[in-house]
């Protein structure tokens, strides 16, 4: 494989033939560009997937309320749905094993939030301590809610990142007392999100001091799971059917009724967004597999050409002893070498397209094309592969020819 005789021979053949070792080149070239543009592609469709949930844990699910839309039990339609702890409770009680996380949510709009002369109105949530882990929210300062604050109701607040800045500047936040709405809190913490910016104007309080302070009731305007990651998403989306026409039953909702009940399960989005990758995936494997058949297949003929010229040759080593090993040696070697690098052209100049075109495809919703790591060791590979198929069958022609018949040869 090293000998550098043998390496003088090969490149003098491929110079030998260069037009043709180029059109050849080309075709591998093509597929492997085509395979790496593509797969690009889909790796950008795959990042803006995974960006759309980033501000949620995958194993999240919300389940929300609004009005039925059918009469049910001698209840009218029309008739607002109102979640309580008792339903959370429920949940809690005869799910216990297929829950991870849980947490109530009550929304809270336009609170104005002041500390000493600054000031502004800022979006509340009342939480569960669990809510951190469902919204994956990052403690930069201080600590989140915990479960003492829900058993005192306490008058304990988390700011955002962003609401920090406006209220404190450079200043340490936690342990000061802001006003909210003339009621005043302790900072506990500070959280930033992955979210982006709106996330970071939110502040979360503990759900019950809402409901003691804000109309002394145990209302709870939605509620969010964490179902139990070892569950598949088969098993999560079927307990969130169950959970639905359970919650359907003890909210007397018609089972039929789409608009009184939603459950919002990632797990049918996270499914979902899998059948279609993997649709991608097959699709670009397919395509780029038939090109870089093509150029195998063209490789191979060339490959045969060149023997046919070279039959008399070939003759002679064998008449001066050289064995069948050594002659398939040099036709695979000469086979790899042409693949090998047109391979690796077309994967740099794919590569390097990928590159500049950055974030340019966003508002395509292909964000950051590019290809791994393991992709390039993978289509190396695989063209060192290409390169053995494409030789075997010239090379195993070279090598069974006889030496009578090709000093013959014309």
């Amino acid at each position: 494989m090293f000998d550098l005789d043998r390496w003088r021979e090969v490149l003098q053949s491929i110079n030998k033939n260069r037009l043709r070792s180029i059109l050849s080149g080309f075709t591998v070239a093509f597929a492997i560009l085509l395979f790496t543009l593509l797969f690009g592609v889909v790796t950008g469709l795959r990042n803006t997937f995974t960006d759309a949930f980033v501000d949620d844990a995958a194993n999240s699910m919300f389940i929300l309320v609004g009005r039925t839309s059918k009469p049910y039990k001698g209840l009218k339609s029309g008739r607002n749905v109102q979640l309580k702890n008792k339903d959370y409770d429920y949940i809690l009680e005869n799910h216990e094993d297929k829950v991870q996380y849980a947490t109530k949510r009550i929304y809270k709009n336009q609170f104005n939030i002041a500390y000493k002369n600054n000031q502004d109105n800022y979006n509340i949530r009342a939480v569960n301590p669990d809510h951190q882990y469902l919204e994956r929210t990052i403690i930069t300062e201080g600590r989140y809610i915990n479960q003492l604050d829900i058993d005192k109701a306490s008058k304990v607040i988390v700011v955002g990142r962003l609401v920090k800045e406006a209220l404190f500047g450079e200043r340490p936040a936690v342990g000061k007392y802001v006003n909210v709405g003339d009621i005043s809190y302790k900072v506990v913490g500070v959280f930033s999100d992955d979210g982006g910016d709106n996330e970071e104007r939110l502040n979360y309080i503990p759900i019950s001091t809402a409901q003691l302070l804000y109309g002394n009731n145990d209302y709870i305007d939605q509620i969010n799971l964490g179902y139990n990651p070892n569950l598949n998403l088969d098993q999560a989306i079927a307990f969130g059917n169950r959970l639905e026409r359970e919650l359907k039953e003890e909210l007397a909702i018609h089972p039929d009724d789409q608009s009184a009940l939603f459950i919002r399960n990632m797990a049918e989005a996270n499914k979902g967004v899998g059948m279609f990758m993997l649709a991608l995936y097959v699709i670009v494997i397919v395509v780029g597999s038939g090109t870089l058949i093509a150029g195998i297949i063209g490789i191979s003929n060339i490959m045969i050409f060149v023997i046919n010229e070279r039959t008399k040759e070939f003759g002679i080593r064998k008449a001066l002893g050289a064995k069948p090993s050594t002659i398939i040696g040099m036709v695979l070697q000469e086979s790899v070498l042409i693949t090998t690098l047109a391979g690796y052209i077309g994967l740099t100049v794919g590569s390097y397209i990928l590159e500049s075109l950055g974030d340019s495809l966003e508002e395509y919703f292909i964000k950051d094309p590019s290809v791994s790591t393991g992709l390039v060791v993978g289509a190396l590979f695989v063209l060192i592969i290409s390169g053995l198929i494409a030789g075997f069958v010239p090379a195993r022609r070279a090598a069974r020819i006889r030496p009578i018949e090709a000093l013959r040869a014309d």
